[in-house]
């Protein structure tokens, strides 16, 4: 279904939740005047799964409208991750919010191996991808997948469960489980905080140096701005990464960042 989303009083727990992002509750002036949200829902397996939507309102000047995919962390919701603003910073794609279900602990969260939770978000996003084609003109070779923390890690088994679909990758404040193992080279942004006590640098930084192994660009570093190098400027599949002087945040820029990354690759030249 593809519906209105009803007007809701604000909860303490959203701005809560949004400070552990290191994000405010107020969205900025962009995103209190881009078109307003609908919702989106599936049945996976029985169970009913939800995402926030936002769609461009006039048509982009290439027709196709690329299709981002975002996913919270552990214990975060689609309400309250949509403050991250990833929508205002491309209002000309489709940005798709999802809502985890409950995991590990009783929080909502993300499976981050295959085969955990019989796959029920890698079946999520099989289903939205599906319905979301049908309802928007959706540029097949511009689909992104980017989360925050477990949905990062989520974001890392999207890279390597589903590598045809996406075009680029953005996890941020994430780590890859031994078990997830990509193969094929692809753009990807991994945004860390060097004190980030959650995911640790140092897993952090396992999970780039097996991501600039398998794009093949470990010789090739350029930096591109404080805390930000480039593996592989100028490939088709380069790595990027910005190492921020946080801990387990979600700084102000990440969404503009991130949107800028993926509106340089698609995945035919």
């Amino acid at each position: 279904m593809y519906t209105d989303i009803p007007v809701l009083r604000p909860r303490l727990a959203v701005a809560v939740a949004v400070a552990a992002v290191g994000m405010c509750a107020e969205p900025p002036a962009s995103a209190q005047t881009a078109p307003a949200p609908k919702m989106m829902t599936w049945t996976i397996d029985g169970d009913m799964r939800e995402a926030i939507v936002y769609a461009p309102s006039v048509p982009t000047a290439r027709g196709r409208v690329p299709l981002v995919l975002s996913f919270h962390g552990r214990g975060d919701d689609m309400r309250n991750f949509r403050h991250t603003d990833l929508h205002a910073a491309w209002p000309d794609a489709v940005v798709v919010y999802f809502d985890g279900m409950t995991t590990r602990g009783g929080l909502s969260g993300w499976q981050v191996e295959r085969g955990e939770n019989r796959d029920r978000d890698l079946k999520l996003v099989d289903a939205a991808l599906a319905t979301l084609r049908q309802t928007f003109t959706v540029d097949g070779d511009r689909v992104y997948a980017t989360g925050f923390s477990n949905g990062a890690m989520f974001t890392y088994l999207l890279w390597a469960e589903r590598p045809d679909v996406f075009a680029a990758y953005a996890p941020v404040a994430g780590r890859l489980r031994p078990s997830v193992q990509p193969a094929q080279p692809r753009p990807l942004f991994h945004v860390a905080g060097e004190l980030d006590r959650q995911v640790t640098i140092a897993d952090q930084r396992a999970a780039i140096a097996i991501a600039i192994d398998v794009n093949g660009v470990r010789d090739t570093a350029t930096p591109c701005g404080d805390g930000c190098t480039t593996y592989g400027a100028g490939t088709r599949a380069p790595v990027m990464t910005w190492i921020h002087p946080g801990g387990h945040d979600y700084p102000r820029s990440t969404a503009q960042r991130i949107a800028s990354f993926f509106q340089k690759h698609s995945r035919t030249p």
